[in-house]
C-alpha cells in the first residue's frame, strides 16, 4: 500500500473533472475520497480510474513516483458526505455547472466540516460571491477551475470570494503546485475568470472572420494550430510581445497604432447562430463527423498530443 502521509482530499462527484482531480491527488500521493450520491456512478467511476490509470502507466505518462497500483490503492469511494468529509484537509466540488445544485451542496458541506478545511469548487463560470455568500465557513472557500482535460493541461485558476482569507489563497496555490498543477491567482473576481475571456475574445474575432467571408472555417483554424498556438503553446502573449521587438517598451512604441487602428475595426459580440453556425458545423462534420465514435476517437488523439506536448515542454524546461 502506498502511504498517505500527505492529507486525506475529498472529490464530491465522480463525472470527468471529478475522475480527473482523484487521479491528480493520487499521483502526490493524497489519499482521496471520492463522493457521490449513487453507489453505481461511484463503482463505475473507480473502474474508469483503474483503466485510464493501466493505460497511462503502459503509455509511460503516469503523473508522480508512485506506481498506478499504488495510486489506485490510495482512491476509495463513498456515497456518506458526513463520512466523505472525516479527516479531510482539501474538498474539491465537481458536480454539474448548475447554481443551486452547487449552493445545495456547499450549505451541506459548510454544516459538515471544521475551521480547517479548504472548500474548493470546480466551477467554470459561476463566481465565488454567487456560489459561497453566506456560508459560515466562507473564509476557507475557493474556486480552483481546472482546464479540460485536467490530467494532460495543468493551468488552474484560483478564484477567491472577497472574504476568502489570503492563507486559503495560499495553501491552495500549494496543493496545485505539489499535484504538478500550474496555478494563476485571479487577485478579484470576474465574469469568465481569465482563461475564459481570452478563449471568448478568440472565438469572437475568428467567428466574425468567417461570418465576413474573409477566411473559411478551416483555414481559421490553421491560423490557430500552426501559427499563434505553436507559440502560445511555450510562451504567453505579452511575453511574445516582449520578444518580438527590443522588448516592452519598444513593441508598443512600434505597434501601439497599429494595433489600436485594427481593434477598433472588431465587430459586434457575435450570435453563434444562424447561417454561420450551419457553416461552421458543416466545415467541422467534414473534419470529424459529429457522431459519438467520430468525436471520441478525435478527443483520444487531442488527449495524446497534449500528453506529448506536456512531456515536450517538461523536457525544454529542464535544459
Amino acid at each position: 500500500m502506498a502511504s498517505s502521509a500527505a492529507g486525506v482530499v475529498v472529490i464530491v462527484g465522480s463525472g470527468l473533472i471529478g475522475r480527473s482531480w482523484g487521479m491528480l491527488f493520487a499521483s502526490g500521493g493524497f489519499k482521496v475520497k471520492l463522493y457521490d450520491i449513487e453507489q453505481q456512478q461511484i463503482t463505475n467511476a473507480l473502474e474508469n480510474i483503474r483503466e485510464e490509470m493501466k493505460l497511462l502507466e503502459q503509455s509511460g505518462s503516469l503523473k508522480g513516483s508512485l506506481s498506478a497500483e499504488e495510486q489506485l490503492s490510495l482512491i476509495s469511494g463513498c456515497s456518506s458526505i458526513q463520512e466523505a468529509v472525516e479527516g479531510a484537509m482539501h474538498i474539491q466540488e465537481c458536480v454539474p455547472e448548475n447554481l443551486e445544485l452547487k449552493k445545495k451542496i456547499f450549505a451541506q458541506l459548510d454544516r459538515a466540516v471544521d475551521d480547517t478545511v479548504v472548500l474548493s469548487s470546480s466551477t467554470s463560470c459561476l463566481l465565488p460571491s454567487q456560489l459561497f455568500s453566506g456560508l459560515v465557513h466562507v473564509k476557507q472557500c475557493i474556486v480552483a477551475h481546472p482546464v479540460n482535460p485536467p490530467y494532460y493541461v495543468p493551468l488552474v485558476e484560483l478564484v477567491p470570494h472577497p472574504e476568502t482569507s489570503p492563507a486559503t489563497v495560499d495553501r491552495t496555490h500549494t496543493l496545485m503546485r505539489t499535484i504538478g498543477q500550474s496555478p494563476v491567482r485571479v487577485l478579484k473576481e470576474v465574469d469568465g475568470f481569465a482563461l475564459n475571456r481570452l478563449q471568448y475574445a478568440v472565438i469572437s474575432e475568428a467567428w466574425r472572420l468567417v461570418e465576413e467571408g474573409i477566411v473559411s472555417p478551416a483555414d481559421l483554424d490553421l491560423v490557430m494550430s500552426d501559427g499563434l498556438g505553436m507559440r502560445y503553446a511555450f510562451i504567453g502573449p505579452l511575453e511574445t510581445m516582449h520578444l518580438n521587438a527590443e522588448g516592452m517598451l519598444s513593441y508598443c512604441d512600434r505597434y501601439r497604432e497599429g494595433m489600436k487602428r485594427v481593434l477598433k475595426t472588431f465587430g459586434p459580440v457575435p450570435e453563434f447562430s444562424g447561417a454561420t453556425v450551419e457553416k461552421v458545423n458543416q466545415a467541422m462534420c467534414v473534419k470529424v463527423p459529429g457522431d459519438p465514435q467520430h468525436l471520441a476517437a478525435r478527443r483520444k488523439w487531442r488527449d495524446e498530443c497534449l500528453m506529448s506536448l506536456a512531456r515536450l515542454k517538461s523536457q525544454m524546461q529542464s535544459q
